[in-house]
């Protein structure tokens, strides 16, 4: 009997990278899916049908060979066009065109990219993230990098348990990274795996009442600024302009004129070679350089590495609400000096903020009232961005999940979430022990209270993909749900690793010796701006509204960046609507409301940071605050019409639902700014005051 010879199969395809892969019929199908999507004919049954003649027909041509993905695609546009779908073909034709000029966009910046992530990803990661040789040429790609900081930080394992699987969490932290899914700080991507191995983010430096104490933190602060770290200070202890210098019977210049010393110093070093200087001043409000302090930022070019924030007490507070004075206090003496009028330094405030941006404010008794070690200092001063309340040396590192990633079917993925926290939480404990650390002050106090930062981003995304609107009792319902898992999850995680490392060493000292047996660290939560990091990860940034559907984002010392919100265009396709043209009409303005021909339910989801009223934007960021053990770097964005009574009203509002913090941002009310609109530009509505971490 003879027997049936049988074809011999394509089981494998080359990439373009020349690698070889498995062959799978279902790519073909899925591809094909999506173009049909796009044309608004969604048709898996053709998709498959397609796939299925594409596969008969590599069997027959390839027998015994391994096919290229380009002989795959030409076959795939060969079958369409036979089939009678030529509209299909073309736009499929259109898609391999588009993505070989981004390849070769690509090509440009000299970095290989295997996953598939964005040019402006690209070029981000080119300009900070990736090693270069000593010609600064790109020697990584971006797999590789995640891979170098993977396996950096999971070596941390081994101080715990010699007989740790570093492979295991090695390709967890892998994963989460390369999917986008978890994100850490930039000194973490930029710095692990490498000699400097500096990871940390934030830090807070201490500001004393004499000459060569100010000068050492004016050395310590630029000596992380090049590690890649950014910096606060209060300098509510310095004595006010005018004072006596006990030494010399002179007079003294205050806080203001070494504000100054640091900006130019911090105007010299890049953080780590790569990024603009970032740091924040702080003054408490009854200092009596006040007023000073909150014009220090009046003209343009003034302090231009430094946000600054008011330290506003609750006293000040109640003071403003009743129209009354109170007491300022020379820091030298301890004494009163004067009375200023609460409601008269408010408004000063407020004005200025409607001008420029600064200062901010910091509700320093609210955060004090959640400090996790009362007994070991008072919190006077925060991380540049305002997330991270910190002790004098204290430094802090942050992680970001991408919680666009957890969404399925309009639902969340609950266990996915938790997975993600729980490895987040992980990680950032590792990247303590694996730090270098740029002063021995910082690595005794960090390590003893070892604070993480464990935040998201992708927000606004996630309620995209649910159906939600931004601006709704839903969204803040649903802020106030995912918030409290993660902060849940968070701890049970850290009390995990507690039982086989032990507790952080102040654990005694701590307001959580009443509460649990034993916990790993004194924070856990902090929600961090995601600058760059929501570029890499095609997401929208950290809680904050889409800033508009289109627009041109300004990053790395003056480069531009044009983006549209990729939900947008997706249900655009789907739904038919979308052009070219309407695409540039949109830019113009970045929102959407008022275009007609966009659905009305369109129009309802897609909500732009300048559509949604201040209130709603301060109503989120108290929902997240709710949950939050450290605090949440927010940008109240206003259109430029906003007024400065509107301003009194945010900081009074933020106040009042018990926010740590508050910035606000009106649209135009600086010279150069990260995000515009139009012709120009629009903004990195995370924090477009500084250079985020």
């Amino acid at each position: 009997m003879l027997r049936k010879q049988t074809m011999a199969k394509v089981t494998k395809i080359r990439k373009r990278d020349m690698s070889i892969t498995r062959f799978n019929r279902q790519k073909i199908s899925d591809a094909i899916f999506k173009t049909t999507q796009a044309l608004n004919k969604p048709d898996r049954i053709l998709a498959d049908s397609i796939a299925s003649e594409v596969e008969a027909q590599l069997n027959r041509q390839y027998a015994g060979r391994i096919p290229c993905v380009e002989d795959i695609q030409e076959i795939v546009e060969y079958y369409l066009i036979r089939g009678g779908n030529a509209d299909i073909a073309k736009s499929y034709i259109l898609y391999r065109q588009k993505h070989k000029e981004i390849r070769q966009i690509k090509g440009f910046f000299g970095v290989t990219d295997t996953l598939k992530l964005s040019i402006n990803a690209i070029k981000v990661l080119e300009a900070r993230y990736l090693l270069k040789d000593e010609n600064r040429q790109v020697i990584e790609t971006p797999q590789q990098m995640f891979r170098r900081v993977a396996g950096c930080v999971a070596a941390a394992d081994r101080l715990y348990d010699k007989k740790a699987d570093i492979k295991d969490t090695e390709k967890r932290f892998y994963q989460m990274m390369a999917g986008l899914e978890f994100l850490p700080n930039s000194p973490t991507l930029m710095n692990a795996g490498t000699s400097l191995r500096q990871l940390s983010a934030c830090f807070v430096l201490p500001v004393d009442d004499s000459i060569e104490q100010i000068f050492e933190t004016v050395k310590n602060c630029a000596i992380i600024h090049k590690s890649g770290g950014g910096t606060g200070f209060s300098f509510s202890r310095i004595r006010p302009r005018g004072d006596i210098v006990m030494s010399t019977k002179g007079m003294a210049s205050g806080p203001v004129s070494f504000m100054r010393i640091i900006d130019t110093a911090t105007g010299v070093i890049k953080q780590g070679g790569k990024r603009k200087g970032a740091n924040i001043g702080i003054l408490s409000v009854d200092h009596p350089d006040i007023i000073e302090f909150i014009e220090s930022k009046s003209g343009q070019g003034l302090l231009n590495n430094f946000n600054i924030s008011i330290a506003a007490t609750d006293r000040f507070m109640r003071a403003v609400k009743s129209s009354s004075s109170y007491y300022l206090i020379n820091p030298r003496t301890g004494k009163r000096t004067g009375k200023a009028n609460a409601g008269d330094i408010f408004n000063l405030l407020a004005a200025n903020a409607w001008k420029s941006a600064d200062p901010g404010m910091i509700f320093i008794d609210t955060i004090n009232r959640h400090n996790p070690t009362p007994s070991l200092d008072r919190i006077e001063s925060t991380n540049p961005c305002g997330e991270l309340p910190l002790l004098a040396y204290e430094s802090c590192n942050l992680g970001s999940i991408n919680i666009l990633k957890v969404v399925n079917n309009k639902k969340i993925d609950w266990e996915k979430l938790r997975y993600l926290v729980h490895n987040g939480v992980h990680f950032l404990d590792n990247v303590i022990d694996a730090t270098r650390f740029p002063l021995k002050e910082i690595e005794r106090i960090t390590k003893a209270n070892r604070k993480i930062g464990l935040g998201v981003m992708g927000f606004a995304d996630m309620l995209i993909k649910l159906g939600i609107r931004y601006d709704s009792p839903k969204a803040l319902k649903t802020a106030g749900q995912v918030m409290r898992f993660i902060y849940h999850e968070a701890k049970i995680k850290s009390m995990d690793l507690a039982s086989a490392r032990g507790s952080f060493p102040n654990f005694n000292k701590s307001i959580w010796k009443k509460k649990y047996k034993k916990m790993r660290n004194a924070s856990v939560i902090a929600i961090a701006p995601t600058g760059t990091l929501s570029i890499i990860a095609g997401c929208s940034s950290s809680i904050e509204p889409v800033f508009a559907v289109s627009y041109v984002r300004n990053i790395l010392e003056g480069s531009r960046l044009i983006e549209s919100n990729s939900l947008f265009e997706e249900t655009a396709k789907q739904k038919g609507f979308y052009s070219d043209e309407l695409m540039i009409k949109i830019a113009k303005t970045g929102s959407i409301n008022g275009i007609k021909r966009i659905p009305a339910s369109v129009r309802n989801l897609f909500v732009t940071a300048h559509d949604i009223s201040p209130e709603y934007h301060v109503r989120m960021q108290a929902a997240f605050q709710k949950r939050c053990d450290n605090s949440i770097s927010k940008t109240i964005n206003l259109p430029a019409s906003a007024t400065v009574e509107d301003v009194r009203n945010i900081f009074m509002l933020a106040y009042d639902l018990k926010c740590k913090g508050i910035t606000v941002y009106r649209y135009g009310c600086r010279d150069e700014q990260a995000l515009s609109l139009g012709a120009s530009v629009v903004p990195d509505i995370s924090c477009p005051k500084c250079s985020p971490p």
